[in-house]
């Protein structure tokens, strides 16, 4: 598949947010302020593209049956699939902990404003999602998984940053008080998705 193609149609057509609503509990939470949101997006970004690849070489030379072929004619039959969310989340939760290690080091006002939301990366669906659709897709080369996550990432980014935006813009307006906060943010939400629906037309 062509790379550029599988990016856009991973950040836009199949984006996590607006076609798949994973990861909307961080979503709603962390898009207060743009600030928080570039954030915690830019960590996303990070995890989604090295934990992707991690798990298609993990997927395809451990896990699958035949993939520890590699090993001797003797290991070919074995098939540890079913150890595929566990190991899945170990890389996901290792890689998580080390992006809080670096935002702890060289960005505490960071850190403490994204609080709690930044180690429960590890539990954010996008993530483990784009693990598991990579493993649904059976992409041929680790450089088209590496792809999928980065644009799955950049998707999720932009969706945390527009809705941040918007809510920062609309913080002083006259909005009906049963629609503040989050009502107005599940709305907004809703007309982003129509709008992303477009993206469906592209020939991808």
């Amino acid at each position: 598949m062509d790379l550029l193609k599988l990016f856009i149609k991973s950040a836009f057509v199949d984006n996590m947010i607006f076609a798949f609503f994973f990861g909307m509990c961080s979503y709603l939470a962390v898009s207060k302020t743009v600030k928080t949101a570039f954030g915690l997006g830019m960590a996303v970004i990070f995890v989604l593209t090295v934990t992707i690849p991690v798990n298609y070489l993990l997927e395809n030379n451990v896990l699958k049956e035949g993939a520890l072929s590699w090993l001797g004619p003797e290991y070919a039959e074995y098939d540890l699939s079913f150890l595929s969310f566990i190991m899945f989340i170990a890389v996901i939760a290792s890689i998580v902990q080390l992006v809080e290690m670096i935002v702890e080091k060289f960005s505490p006002a960071l850190y403490g404003a994204l609080g709690i939301f930044l180690p429960l990366i590890a539990v954010n669906c996008a993530i483990l999602g784009g693990a598991l659709f990579m493993q649904q897709k059976q992409f041929d080369t680790i450089a088209d998984a590496t792809v999928y996550g980065l644009g799955s990432g950049v998707g999720w980014f932009i969706a945390v940053v527009l809705i941040a935006a918007i809510r920062e813009k609309i913080r002083y307006s006259n909005i009906p008080a049963p629609l503040r906060g989050v009502g107005m943010a599940f709305l907004i939400t809703g007309l982003m998705g129509l709008a992303f629906l477009g993206f469906m037309g592209f020939e991808i």
